[in-house]
C-alpha cells in the first residue's frame, strides 16, 4: 500500500514525535507499506511523519558503493550519537534532497559517522554504526522524528532561498500531500487525515480522554 507523502507545513512534520509501544503484525504490515512508499517514490529514506503519522519510526533503503551495512531496515524509538560536524562549506557532495521538500536540493554538513540505537518492527533493540553516505541518510530520517526538515538547518542565502520556494510553491501550510508515482500536489481530505491520527494513537497506545458531561445539561429530563 502506498501513503502519499506530506510536504513541509503539515503540522506532524514539525513536532516531535510519539513513541511506538504496539509491536503487532499491523507494524509489520505499516513497515511494508513505507519501504514500498520510499521505494516508488523514489527515496532512500522515509519517516513515519512524512506519510502523516506522528510515530518515531523511519525506514532506510540503500546500496551505495561504499556501504557494507544492511541494506533496508526499520528504525524505531531510535537514537542517534554523532561525531562533530566540521564549520566547512558545504560541497556538491554534501546536497539533500526530501520527499517532503520535492523537487529541491541544497548543501548541507553533516557528521561523516553515526551509531544507531533502535528497535526492529518486532521490537527488538540493536545497534548499528554507519559512516558516509549512509549515516548522512540516518541522520536525515532522525532529524524528521524531532520535528526538524534539513532545510530548517540552513542559514545565510541557502535559507532565504528556501523562504521564496515555499512562498512560491504555496508550501507551509497544514494538509498538502503527493502520491508516489502520480507527483501531483494535493489538499488531504479531513477523513485522511483522521484516519492517519487513529493509526498513529493505536500504535502509540494512546487512548482518547472521555468526554466530560456538561454539568449544565438536563440529559433530556424536561422542565
Amino acid at each position: 500500500m502506498l501513503y502519499p507523502i506530506h510536504v513541509y507545513g503539515s503540522p506532524v512534520l514539525h513536532k516531535t514525535s510519539a513513541e511506538v509501544k504496539i509491536f503487532d503484525s499491523k507494524l509489520a504490515t505499516l513497515a511494508e507499506d513505507m519501504f514500498e512508499t520510499c521505494e516508488v517514490a523514489p527515496g532512500v529514506g522515509l519517516a513515519a511523519p512524512q506519510i502523516g503519522l506522528d510515530l518515531a519510526m523511519f525506514v532506510w533503503m540503500y546500496d551505495g558503493p561504499e556501504h557494507t551495512g544492511p541494506k533496508r531496515g526499520v528504525a524505531i524509538n531510535p537514537s542517534l550519537l554523532i561525531e562533530p560536524v566540521d564549520v566547512l562549506e558545504p560541497t556538491v557532495s554534501d546536497e539533500e534532497g526530501c520527499l517532503s521538500f520535492p523537487g529541491y536540493q541544497y548543501g548541507l554538513r553533516r557528521s561523516p559517522r553515526a551509531v544507531l540505537h533502535a528497535q526492529d518492527e518486532k521490537g527488538k533493540w540493536y545497534d548499528l554504526e554507519a559512516t558516509g553516505w549512509f549515516a548522512r541518510i540516518l541522520q536525515h530520517e532522525y532529524d524528521h522524528l524531532k520535528g526538524r526538515i534539513y532545510v530548517d538547518r540552513l542559514t545565510g542565502k541557502p535559507a532565504h532561498q528556501v523562504e521564496k520556494v515555499m512562498k512560491r510553491e504555496k508550501w507551509n501550510v497544514p494538509g498538502i500531500v503527493w502520491m508516489p508515482g502520480e507527483d501531483e500536489l494535493y489538499e488531504a481530505s479531513a477523513e485522511e487525515l483522521a484516519h492517519l491520527d487513529e493509526m498513529s494513537k493505536y500504535f502509540a497506545d494512546i487512548k482518547d480522554e472521555p468526554q466530560q458531561p456538561d454539568k449544565g445539561a438536563s440529559f433530556g429530563l424536561s422542565k
